[in-house]
């Protein structure tokens, strides 16, 4: 974070300084929810949440060296005393980079692949100048303004993951940090209840390009009508990125190995360069292409770009980390998150890498799916039954529809049942997917079955 007195940080966040704050005292080092992480000159911000109240730690950050709080009430620590917490740090964040004119802003949204994309183009963009980005899926109203805040004089490049749970959030985000270039992938069936309809995630994904300035960049995804459509609201320059003929940035003579990694030409509009990934699935393609599709509006080469997205490797976790124990069972951990569209992906990986060995799976009931979350569970269960498996695990109270489309699935009641399932099972040579919500917690399978080995 760039250096801020106090006095200026309650002024940008309409505050009051409580009597043992000193207004000359600089904030100089991050800005932390969590009080372990606070270290001499940071800024801590007390967040009230559903089981733990950071105002309950002020003291603890302050002992640790935090120059203040960002609070919503007086605390045992100096302290600036804001209305709302969640704005003040918002306006925190949009002053900030308001004041870094230099720093280019991308933001990448869509129902899938945000968190991989946001990786590449972070990495892509590193080769022309220091960038700041997420750790993980840092894409909220808490982690995109803590991200932004990372940034000092010294940034060049700021890549944000912007995620919406309703109409006007990414709008907000984008509000906070202004996105020069803005990067679609899709839109999918994650948060189908909440929205109530594709059109409708649509709307709220579209957001993202409404905010661009008319010297900006919209990179939209040519294979998803829906984003495709996106073209239309906007006043930036578009630019394609898929596997479609007219698109700007393609995949060509596209080739998939045993392992689940694909290979192909990018295409560019003023030339072209081989590409073999190191990550895993088909889906994998899509998410290298809009990172290229941006790093080439950045000025990057296309060879530069192929290098790089080749020698990439998962950053964040859970997300189809293929592991191989020393017995030849091979793990797929794509635990973070799921959705109808991610889940059949995720078995086309399965088939890939498993080949004629035998293949188990581990998954979940998916949720967020609103009125049609039956029917759609069934059809899970449905693919997953239909995948040629040696056996289906099923975790969970809430597995009654998957289970209806999958009859012959073992069905447990939670993590360790699955773990001792289908240790009970496994033979050397076999491959296991594991895969379900978040909230499922089934990484602790990957784990347990990989000994600890886990990214």
């Amino acid at each position: 974070m760039i250096p801020l007195p106090l006095a200026r940080i309650a002024e940008i966040t309409s505050g009051a300084l409580t009597g043992m704050a000193d207004p000359r005292a600089v904030v100089h080092g991050p800005v932390v929810i969590d009080s372990r992480a606070a270290e001499p000159g940071s800024l801590f911000v007390a967040i009230k949440g559903e089981r733990v109240d950071g105002h309950d730690f002020a003291q603890r950050a302050h002992e640790a060296g935090a120059a203040a709080v960002l609070a919503a009430r007086p605390v045992e620590a100096p302290a600036v005393i804001v209305g709302d917490v969640l704005t003040a740090l918002a306006d925190l964040a949009r002053a900030v980079i308001s004041d870094m004119p230099a720093v280019t802003v991308v933001g990448v949204t869509g129902s899938a692949g945000k968190t991989t994309t946001k990786d590449l183009m972070a990495r892509l963009a590193a080769r022309i100048g220091l960038t700041v980005a997420p750790v993980g899926s840092y894409n909220n109203e808490i982690g995109h303004p803590l991200t932004v805040l990372k940034v000092d004089r010294t940034t060049r490049f700021l890549v944000l993951e912007l995620s919406a749970r309703n109409i006007g959030h990414i709008a907000h985000l984008a509000s906070v940090a202004p996105p020069r270039i803005g990067v679609v992938l899709n839109v999918g069936t994650a948060h189908l209840g909440v929205f109530g309809g594709k059109d409708a995630i649509a709307q709220a994904k579209g957001e993202l390009v409404e905010a661009l300035p008319a010297d900006g960049v919209a990179v939209l995804n040519a294979d998803d009508p829906l984003v495709r459509a996106m073209a239309g609201r906007t006043n930036a320059r578009v630019t394609y990125f898929g596997r479609s003929p007219d698109a700007h940035v393609r995949a060509e003579d596209e080739v998939i190995d045993e392992r689940g990694r694909a290979s192909f030409t990018l295409r560019t509009p003023t030339g072209a360069a081989p590409v073999r990934l190191r990550l895993y699935g088909a889906h994998a393609v899509e998410n290298a292409l809009a990172a290229a599709a941006a790093a080439y509006e950045l000025g990057l080469p296309v060879a530069t770009i192929a290098e790089e997205i080749s020698q990439a490797e998962p950053r964040s976790r859970w997300r189809m980390e293929v592991t191989d124990r020393q017995d030849g069972v091979t793990v797929i951990n794509d635990a973070y998150n799921a959705n109808p569209d991610s889940m059949r992906a995720a078995f086309e990986s399965l088939a890939t890498i498993g080949g004629a060995r035998r293949r188990f799976a581990v998954i979940a009931s998916l949720r967020e799916l609103g009125e049609d979350s039956a029917a759609l569970n069934e059809d899970l269960g449905r693919l997953a039954a239909g995948s040629g498996l040696e056996a289906l695990i099923v975790v969970g109270q809430d597995a009654g529809p998957v289970l209806a489309g999958a009859p012959g699935a073992l069905h447990v009641p939670d993590v360790d049942a699955a773990t001792a399932e289908l240790s009970a099972r496994l033979a050397p040579g076999d491959v296991v997917l594991v895969k379900g919500p978040r909230a499922a917690g089934l990484e602790r399978v990957a784990e347990a079955i990989l000994g600890g080995d886990a990214r």
